[in-house]
């Protein structure tokens, strides 16, 4: 198959395109629906401007275009040059560029020449002064000023109901056409299963292209892919636009009523299952639907073993607030009673006591856990109070850096590279992976644990350095989802691996390991370093900023409590500024 495009080549977005046409036929063929395979067929039998054009409007927004803005120089010169090979024989007929390269396009049914256009798709192509001529009737019988700006203009002749036309209809001296790609769907369906999400687009291309983003090279086979079965790519694009539909504002009960049946033999699709169901609860619950509210959560968080445990916390406080105590209590001491994960078990910590407390049951004994070092400071006023905490504390023999969410991620993404990376089935499927497509599932450790164990290992005897600062070396600037190597100075690593304890980072990474997605956030947001410290004392200390009005927040308290229990030097700093607002 070939490569991606270069930059040079005029047509480089075309070739793009035609390399996910020929990497998904190759790959997901049986997939594919007779349809979809005709549209294979028809694009490739198009001639080259026509292809051209069609990949321009699928990497534009919508699906309605109005043809004079359907002008692009390399597909202008394509027509020209051959418009005049064709005279060389003596069979040339003058046309339009544009509407050369459409035409074809229109006669397949890939594209429809006088669509219907809605009001508001009307609106949307339009300009105000075009609005004003062609719908200048309608304004007079409507009794509106001709000089309403156009989103009142909108609102005021939407509740007149006015059918859909096409352009001609609504304004037969307009100047072009609009016309509409029909198959929109069909593209987003194979961009789907190219890339395995909606997220990534076309740019990809581009951007790696750029050298904008470089991605590690994995080695995977012509059966490593996104989807196995093609009711699993219909369940994920359903789940897609209902979400999309719920960001646009649908009500929850009328998307919950069109929820699909959970894939339960695809953990992935059951996991996006849960998030939507997550999602519509938040929506029906801020409506004031409880019952509904209730329902989506129990979906979306039991059995446990499976469940989302927001859904489950969402829950409890619901039935809380909604004088449901009883329920809630015995959900909870249940929910207590078994394994929770950290985030959970602080919510169940909160929500025990008060729901006992209503009960008029016993209180529960209290664990006492030692506050960090608190630091008070009073400083001038700042734009950023980290920057402020880190001036006022740097010293020549103790420099503070910058840090949040970046040095102890980052030290553990370069030590693990080779774990995170390595070529399992449904890991990595096209070349734009900035990690693992599994990431953030929960066998995602349990597959590579003994991979992670090799890594790990080099912390027991001083490799770790090494490893670190060559892998910072020979990757730099490679997507990774740990490293983010503007943060990440080869003097800051050098001088993290003389003062850190090969120890406490094991410990940090495990904990990173224990829940990826969780324990990724919430670290402190500065270090500081005491590199000539004397023996047997810290040789840094981590410090997590709070200015005035500003709290500890869930996963900051955690990580806080992770170094206390593993001796980790930490520090809370709160400031107020010396010269009040």
């Amino acid at each position: 198959m070939a490569a991606a495009a270069s930059l040079d080549d005029p047509f480089y977005y075309l070739v793009n395109f035609e390399f996910v046409l020929g990497w998904v036929a190759e790959r997901h063929g049986d997939l594919l629906s007779d349809e979809e395979l005709a549209f294979l067929a028809e694009f490739a039998a198009l001639p080259r401007a026509s292809r051209a054009l069609l990949v321009r409007m699928v990497m534009r927004r919508g699906e309605h275009f109005r043809t004079s803005k359907l002008v692009y120089p390399e597909i202008s010169a394509e027509v020209s040059a051959h418009t005049a090979d064709r005279a060389e024989t003596g069979n040339s007929a003058a046309s339009d560029p544009g509407e050369a390269a459409l035409a074809p396009l229109v006669a397949a049914g890939l594209v429809e020449s006088a669509p219907a256009l809605s009001l508001e798709v009307l609106f949307a192509q339009l300009r105000l002064p075009e609005l004003r001529q062609a719908l200048a009737g309608e304004i007079r019988a409507a009794g509106l000023s001709a000089s309403l700006g156009k989103g009142t203009l909108l609102d005021a002749l939407a509740p007149r109901g006015l059918a859909a036309r096409p352009l001609a209809a609504w304004w037969p001296e307009a100047p072009d056409r609009v016309v509409r790609l029909t198959v929109m769907a069909t593209c987003d369906r194979l961009r789907l299963m190219f890339f395995g999400n909606l997220r990534q687009d076309w740019s990809d291309f581009v951007l790696a292209e750029l050298g904008v983003q470089r991605f590690e090279r994995v080695p995977f086979g012509a059966e490593s892919r996104a989807f196995q079965r093609r009711e699993e790519v219909d369940a994920y694009l359903a789940l897609h636009r209902l979400r999309e539909r719920l960001d646009a504002g649908e009500p929850a009960s009328m998307l919950a009523a069109e929820l699909p049946p959970v894939l339960a033999d695809n953990s992935w699709l059951a996991a996006r299952h849960r998030r939507l169901e997550l999602a519509l609860g938040r929506q029906a619950e801020r409506a004031g639907q409880g019952e509904l509210a209730l329902s989506l959560y129990h979906q979306a968080g039991w059995p446990v073993d499976a469940g989302s445990a927001e859904a489950r916390i969402r829950c409890l406080r619901l039935l809380e607030r909604r004088g449901e105590h009883g329920e809630a209590h015995a959900l909870t001491e249940a929910l207590a009673g078994g394994s929770p994960g950290e985030a959970e078990a602080q919510a169940l910590a909160r929500l025990r006591p008060r729901l006992r407390r209503r009960l008029g049951r016993a209180p529960l004994p209290r664990e006492a856990a030692p506050d960090p070092e608190r630091l008070a400071l009073c400083l001038p006023r700042s734009s950023s109070v980290e920057r402020a905490v880190g001036e006022h504390l740097q010293r020549d023999d103790a420099p503070v850096a910058y840090v949040e969410n970046t040095l102890l991620t980052g030290l553990f993404g370069l030590l693990c590279w080779e774990a995170l990376f390595v070529p399992l089935p449904g890991a990595f499927f096209h070349p734009f992976h900035s990690g693992p497509a599994d990431l953030y599932r929960e066998d995602f450790v349990a597959r590579r644990r003994e991979h992670f164990d090799d890594c790990l290992a080099r912390l027991d005897d001083g490799r770790h350095k090494w490893a670190i600062l060559s892998t910072w070396r020979e990757k730099q600037g490679l997507a990774n989802p740990f490293v983010h190597w503007g943060a990440l100075e080869e003097a800051l690593l050098s001088l993290a691996l003389s003062c850190l304890p090969a120890e406490q980072l094991r410990a940090c990474f495990e904990r990173l390991l224990g829940d990826l997605k969780a324990n990724r956030a919430g670290l402190p947001d500065l270090i500081q370093f005491f590199p000539e410290a004397p023996a047997g004392e810290p040789r840094y200390r981590l410090i997590e900023v709070k200015g005035p009005g500003d709290r500890l927040q869930d996963n900051q308290r955690r990580w806080l409590a992770f170094f206390r229990e593993h001796g980790i030097p930490v520090a809370v700093c709160h400031v107020r500024w010396a010269d009040p607002a």
